[in-house]
């Protein structure tokens, strides 16, 4: 088994990210020869400051949280492990999808996508511009039935988009197991349906589960963007920690009441059975 925790460095790390981090590293110790990769998922620079990214390294050091690959500095993140280090396979997945029809040129703003709704119009398909043209996003001519509509897979500036680059990276790194948010399904479905359409078969043997997601006291998912509070903001606060820990523990199924570290979760992992599926991680 071999997992990611892979953060966007777009805000500090609130307390629902960090149960999806206890998620991914506790069933990956759990097993002989699991592994953790830290992934950074910085493409989108525009969002990125250098506080975030020291940020998800100190998360990781209060939750306990050690892993077997990828950075271990903000300043080795840097020289080494940017996404911006990786483009160059980024684009050769773009160019697949270019040559087996899959993308179309789009130059609508987001105002005029949002008035349109969920579903990207059919007429806007057939725009009278080519992929190569300046300011130009690429888009995936979707399925009907996929969740996610025409959705950008390069962007107006040329980079590669978020669902690009993360199918390329996992792959890339062998990644054999995904734990993510129950908000992430139909990106999920999105990327499953983008690999294919690409030839990229190693995407296939990728499992992705989803678990729920922690909210506010007012019902919604905790987020970044939405100024959800910050695990730096707790200091040393073992409870707290212990409470996020069990959170943990209560998803799996497993008896909770008394973890106080991640190696308690682990441990019972061990002992007990908790229940994975494919449509989810309950």
């Amino acid at each position: 088994m071999k997992v990611r925790i892979a953060p966007t460095p777009s805000g500090f790390i609130h307390a629902g990210n960090a149960v999806n981090f206890i998620l991914n590293a506790a069933l990956a110790k759990s097993q002989p020869d699991g592994r953790i990769l830290l992934r950074i998922d910085d493409i989108d620079a525009d969002r990125k400051r250098p506080e975030y990214v020291e940020d998800i390294f100190r998360a990781l050091d209060w939750l306990g949280i050690e892993w077997d690959e990828g950075p271990q500095s903000p300043d080795d993140f840097e020289r080494h492990w940017s996404q911006h280090r990786r483009v160059g396979l980024y684009e050769a997945f773009l160019q697949k999808l270019m040559d087996n029809n899959v993308v179309f040129p789009c130059q609508k703003s987001r105002k005029e996508l949002t008035a349109q709704g969920a579903i990207y119009p059919e007429a806007w398909k057939k725009q009278p511009i080519s992929l190569r043209d300046p300011d130009t996003a690429w888009r995936a001519n979707t399925p009907p039935e996929l969740p996610l509509s025409c959705f950008v897979v390069r962007r107006r500036d040329g980079l590669p988009a978020y669902q690009v680059a993360s199918i390329c990276d996992d792959v890339h790194f062998g990644i054999t197991d995904m734990y993510r948010g129950d908000d992430l399904r139909a990106s999920s479905a999105a990327q499953r349906w983008l690999a294919g359409a690409a030839g990229e078969t190693n995407f296939e043997r990728v499992r992705i589960y989803h678990h729920p997601l922690l909210t506010g006291t007012d019902g919604t998912k905790l987020s970044k963007s939405a100024g959800a509070g910050s695990v730096r903001d707790l200091g040393d606060d073992k409870v707290v920690k212990s409470t996020l820990l069990q959170i943990s523990a209560k998803w799996l199924g497993l008896p909770h009441e008394n973890i106080q570290n991640l190696p308690d979760l682990v441990g019972l992992i061990h002992k007990g059975s908790f229940t994975i599926k494919k449509e989810g991680l309950l």
